[in-house]
């Protein structure tokens, strides 16, 4: 039975709807965040505040919610020369990808946790990557993650099951799927406590904090006018 789950949590939006997601299915739940030199590192500052909070406000997720597992990964931000890794502007490059792309971060990502949960014992791996409201980076296509996950499950010799549930849903599903799983009190942790802006301001706006034009800040606060508008009360 799949019924412990390995998170990775960035401690930004998608990442703690997913930690959400999990902790609604998942009979016990653990974490892992990487350090891979990052240019928003304030992120991984803000890890611990979102897991207090949850903690906190769910009695029920308090128990399911394990061990939180710390990686460095800093060699992959000397590799990359990108807008996420350094102080450069962030703009489109020649092959039409925004200058924050990281080669091959979510591929690493998964790897490091297929990892950790074969130690672990731990037989699902939960990412908030999403092809439907996003920056067009590779690395977070369905395809790219299923063709993934069978590499993962034949080169540890057992099934790696990947979960996804933000994968067809836009920035404004996402608020409303944070607030099917836990009400006002998890879509104000989301909006207080968790951190997207890739330029590590945390400046406050009325759908969280960020330096309000980046890429990462405007598609939060577009998704969240737009849930805002549709969503009852």
């Amino acid at each position: 039975m799949h019924d412990r789950a390995l998170v990775l949590f960035s401690g930004g939006q998608d990442s703690t709807t997913c930690l959400a997601w999990a902790l609604d299915r998942f009979a016990h739940v653990e974490t892992v965040g990487f350090d891979y030199g990052q240019r928003h590192a304030v992120e991984l500052t803000q890890r611990p505040t979102v897991l207090a909070g949850l903690r906190a406000a769910f009695p029920a997720w308090r128990e399911r919610l394990g061990d939180d597992h710390a990686v460095s990964m800093r060699e992959l931000g000397q590799l990359s020369d990108t807008a996420l890794t350094q102080a450069a502007e962030i703009r489109l490059g020649a092959a039409g990808l925004p200058n924050t792309f990281v080669p091959g971060r979510n591929l690493l990502f998964f790897t490091y946790a297929a990892a950790i949960a074969y130690r672990r014992d731990l037989t699902v791996l939960v990412g908030g990557m999403c092809e439907t409201d996003y920056s067009g980076y590779p690395d977070c296509r369905d395809d790219s993650l299923k063709a993934l996950q069978v590499a993962l499950s034949l080169g540890m010799d057992r099934r790696v099951r990947m979960e996804l549930p933000l994968m067809w849903l836009d920035k404004a599903a996402t608020w409303a799927l944070a607030q099917d799983l836990g009400g006002a009190a998890l879509v104000e942790i989301i909006r207080r406590d968790t951190h997207s802006c890739y330029l590590g301001e945390r400046t406050a706006h009325a759908w969280g904090a960020g330096c309000g034009h980046c890429p990462a800040c405007e598609l939060r606060a577009a998704g969240w006018a737009r849930w805002q508008r549709t969503s009852p009360g």
